[in-house]
């Protein structure tokens, strides 16, 4: 099942088309995407008789299929390449996963222009998994049964910002700008995909590949991720858990390169689709 937010409304994109929920579920769920993460188990059960016509629809008119989390979570250095390249010591298994987090208001689709603050703004692709039951202190061994699905963020930094101090550094600030975090193109279930722990990951720039790695080489798997996070935190369904970029950053590279009007990034993860983010001047 990938799960869209077509233009407001909750929509499943099957067979090449969209299936209203609202609609094809005769009221039983409501039109707004947010909601259907609270009634997950139920929307699935409901979906597997479902026998409805997709329709067709406009790409473009897709948007972030989680608009309205009640928590976004975002986890640092979590490939030893991007730790490497950061210049962070770190084990290769540390008792806790660098966590902070990024402003909800920060949230975009899959098709957006997002216009550029002043400073440094960096590129960083991630897998996100979202939260489908709440979990509160949930081993790893359960905590997939925990995630609805997961799709593509990008987890775009302005690097002054967020490294300014003096005392903690503004992470969640530089990384929450208004599209600093472009996510879809769906939520997609974990039976669509051969090895949810194994993916394909990476974006190019302007058609130059930036980063590539798999998701296989997190120091901290999703179920590692919700089985820390849920040690402290209560996560409900609709959260969402930015994983981590692997190497490949702009702001390590010889220059340092950054994103500029009329750039465009294009982020993808094997099985979920691709994000197409282009930049303007503010």
């Amino acid at each position: 099942m990938r799960v869209a937010n077509l233009a407001g409304r909750a929509v499943v994109l099957s067979g090449g088309g969209s299936v209203d929920l609202n609609r094809a579920s005769g009221g039983r769920f409501g039109p707004g995407p947010q909601e259907v993460y609270e009634r997950w188990d139920e929307l699935r059960d409901w979906w597997s008789g479902v026998r409805a016509d997709p329709e067709p629809y406009r790409e473009s008119d897709l948007r972030e299929p989680v608009p309205r989390p009640r928590q976004v979570f975002a986890i640092g250095v979590n490939y030893a390449e991007h730790a490497a390249e950061a210049q962070v010591e770190t084990a290769e298994r540390p008792p806790w996963p660098p966590t902070f987090t990024k402003f909800p208001s920060s949230l975009t689709g899959p098709h957006a222009t997002v216009a550029l603050p002043e400073g440094l703004v960096d590129w960083e692709v991630e897998l996100v998994a979202v939260i489908g039951r709440t979990a509160h202190r949930v081993p790893a061994a359960k905590a997939w049964d925990h995630v609805a699905g997961l799709t593509i963020g990008q987890d775009l930094s302005e690097r002054i910002t967020q490294l300014s101090g003096p005392a903690p550094q503004q992470y969640a600030l530089g990384k929450s700008y208004p599209g600093f975090g472009p996510l879809g193109p769906a939520v997609v279930t974990l039976d669509e995909l051969p090895d949810p722990g194994d993916l394909a990951i990476g974006c190019d720039l302007n058609g130059e590949p930036v980063q590539d790695a798999r998701t296989s080489e997190m120091i901290f798997s999703v179920p590692e991720l919700v089985e820390r996070l849920s040690a402290v935190a209560t996560l409900h369904p609709g959260d969402l858990v930015f994983t981590g970029t692997p190497g490949g950053i702009g702001a390590t590279r010889t220059p340092p390169r950054f994103l500029a009007p009329g750039d465009e990034l294009v982020s993808r993860v094997e099985g979920l689709g691709t994000l197409r983010t282009t930049f303007e001047r503010a």
